[in-house]
């Protein structure tokens, strides 16, 4: 019989470590049956069982620091599994916290997996085009896989299934990279993915793990980037999974102050255990090895850096030295972004992170927490309610669009209207818009034109670009027919123009804080605001160090926005250059489902200067129609007809 271990060198797992715990623990082929391996080192007997052998308990060896362990003859790849530990507390069915496949709802056990995909890429093709990334424009759909799409008898796609519709329709949009929603497994879909049992485990429901490698590698083709949702911040407190593991808090915080999450009753990991540590970074580094995501979104960042968070009136447990940050996790988080972009340069690190914490996008050796990019949680807040407020009461929310212009150069932003935004009653974002149904479609296309043009990258929730009217429902696919007529193909028409415009004008793009200059910021009234994007001589995004880079045009943009019911003409607006300006976009094009009887870009293309009249800081000036309720861009290049 072979051997009852082969653990690999587990010293730093113990010392918190470990990147790559998935080939040392878990469940693994080998000589005509398979090696498992669990930590649980306060159990006083460990035994694995699967339907190889009708599930009879097979007892495991425990080395000295809590590691058991055996060969098992006749276990294969697809066999189920599951763990028995007797534990302080009695004996428990345990899932495999390693496990890389878990079986279907309601079974809740693990099963033997051995992958046998083949990637298209090599893995320094893979390398050296993800390196690139952090240099291009970025512009993120984001997805919930499980509603995306669905057969007519209601269950969703699979994974490989979306894999012949999902990249074509996010290319077509002119998208660069697609975002998905927790793909980990995850017992209770009304969670979305955000409450993980598996945490090196594909959601069962979108197929065989190879099955979402198949999607990746489709959108890899499309010229796709992938980033993962991933949730290091909490789990759920299911009896089958992490919770109380070998009979109490193993890989929770023991300290009920800490180890609870008061608003999700969920379990909070204990960041300052090696072993956590280890199973932490290990999982973040599975999903970027083994399936080749671009990137990962770190959801509920600010939970972790807080050990106050969401506890006001309740009792917390300040950090030893004082105060309310959580030290542990913000070490875990710096060791994390300096691991990945040491050996997985240009990968994407998002931070969901809500509160004014500093530095979150600085590098580790700066003393930031070296993430990539941060969510602008500001800017969201601030603009939604800028346009959900009645059109008569926007003079006293001015500001609120003018505000995040003051901190853009704070972080790298990228802008998100996600999925928190459209459930829970909040609405649709086209419901949210005041008015009648032409003007709530004006200002949902006046508001993604803002997106797109404002300093800061791009994300958006799917079913927003066919004019959802309803709020999104995880429980079925999006009313695909509204895609097909308008209003709903106009806002296709405009998301997609949108990524196009904004790929040929490097400006609106290349460069934030240091390529913005607010030409109107004042008119309350009017509730117009014009502003410049353009690149400095020095061709940097500003306070980021990445060079513009592309094919697009360097020309100057001009952007101006009525946020009134109001037509506006002759609305004088300051330029930088004495050249003939052409239009790039008025969201109230026909094409986009606008008014089209009072739009400059039905009649007027291009506009010579007013080379007498320097305006707003600006050696000349144009005179401009602004349709009702729309976003209208000039450039001094022209962008070719799609």
């Amino acid at each position: 019989m072979p051997p009852t271990s082969s653990p690999g060198d587990l010293s730093d797992f113990h010392r918190g470590c470990e990147r790559r715990l998935w080939q040392l623990l878990g469940a693994h082929p080998a000589d005509d049956g398979a090696r498992f391996s669990v930590w649980a080192p306060r159990a006083t007997a460990v035994g694995v069982a699967g339907d190889w052998n009708d599930w009879v308990t097979q007892e495991l060896d425990s080395d000295p620091r809590g590691v058991w362990r055996g060969w098992v003859p006749g276990a294969e790849p697809g066999n189920r599994y599951r763990f028995e530990i007797v534990g302080v507390s009695g004996s428990a069915l345990k899932a495999d916290p390693m496990a890389r496949r878990t079986d279907q709802l309601p079974s809740t056990v693990s099963i033997v997996e051995q992958s046998g995909f083949g990637w298209n890429e090599s893995p320094r093709e893979w390398a050296e085009r993800r390196r690139a990334m952090p240099e291009g424009r970025l512009s993120v759909y984001e997805v919930h896989l499980g509603s995306w799409r669905r057969h007519a008898d209601g269950h969703p796609y699979s994974a490989a299934e979306l894999a012949s519709v999902l990249p074509e329709w996010v290319a077509g949009l002119g998208f660069t990279h697609v975002e998905l929603m927790p793909v980990t497994a995850h017992p209770f879909g009304g969670s979305w993915g955000y409450q993980v049992t598996g945490y090196f485990a594909p959601d069962p429901r979108l197929g065989k793990p190879d099955d979402l490698r198949v999607l990746i590698e489709a959108f890899h083709s499309a010229g796709i980037g992938v980033i993962l949702d991933w949730v290091p911040a909490h789990f759920p407190a299911d009896d089958f999974a992490l919770a109380d593991f070998d009979g109490a808090a193993l890989y929770e915080h023991p300290d009920p102050r800490r180890g609870i999450h008061a608003d999700w009753d969920t379990r909070v990991f204990d960041y300052a255990r090696p072993e956590v540590r280890s199973f932490l970074l290990s999982s973040a580094f599975m999903w970027l090895q083994e399936f080749r995501a671009d990137g990962l979104r770190v959801d509920a960042v600010a939970s972790m850096l807080y050990r106050d968070y969401s506890r006001i009136g309740r009792d917390w447990l300040p950090h030893p030295e004082g105060g309310q940050r959580d030290l542990d996790a913000v070490s875990l988080l710096r060791q994390l972004n300096a691991a990945v972009g040491e050996e997985f340069p240009g990968a994407l690190m998002v931070a969901e992170e809500s509160t004014l914490w500093p530095g979150v996008t600085t590098s580790v050796d700066e003393g930031g927490l070296g993430f990539t990019h941060k969510w602008n949680m500001g800017w969201m807040h601030d603009t939604l309610s800028y346009v959900s407020a009645p059109l008569a009461n926007r003079q006293g929310l001015h500001d609120q669009l003018v505000k995040p212009s003051t901190y853009s150069d704070a972080e790298r932003w990228i802008l998100p209207l996600g999925h928190d935004e459209v459930v829970h009653l909040k609405g649709s974002l086209l419901a949210k818009g005041p008015g009648n149904e032409a003007q709530r479609l004006s200002s949902l296309r006046a508001l993604l034109a803002w997106q797109w043009c404002h300093p800061g990258d791009q994300l958006l929730f799917m079913g927003a670009e066919m004019a959802q009217p309803s709020e999104w429902n995880h429980d079925a696919e999006l009313p695909w027919w509204l895609a097909q007529e308008q209003p709903g193909a106009g806002m296709v028409a405009l998301v997609s123009e949108l990524n196009r415009m904004q790929e040929c004008l490097v400006s609106l793009w290349s460069v934030d804080a240091g390529g913005f200059i607010w030409l109107e910021s004042g008119d309350r009234a009017g509730n117009v605001f014009a502003f410049l994007r353009h690149v400095p001589r020095s061709g940097l995004r500003d306070g980021s160090g990445v060079a513009a880079t592309g094919s697009g045009d360097r020309s100057p943009v001009v952007v101006v926005a009525n946020f009134s019911s109001h037509l506006r003409y002759g609305y004088r607006v300051g330029v930088p250059e004495d050249d003939l300006w052409h239009l790039a976009i008025s969201t109230e094009e026909s094409r986009f489902g606008g008014s089209a009887t009072e739009v400059a870009a039905d009649d007027v293309i291009s506009l010579a200067v007013d080379k007498g009249t320097p305006w707003q800081g600006q050696p000349c000036s144009l005179l401009l129609t602004l349709p009702p309720l729309s976003v209208v861009v000039w450039s001094t290049a022209r962008v070719p007809p799609s």
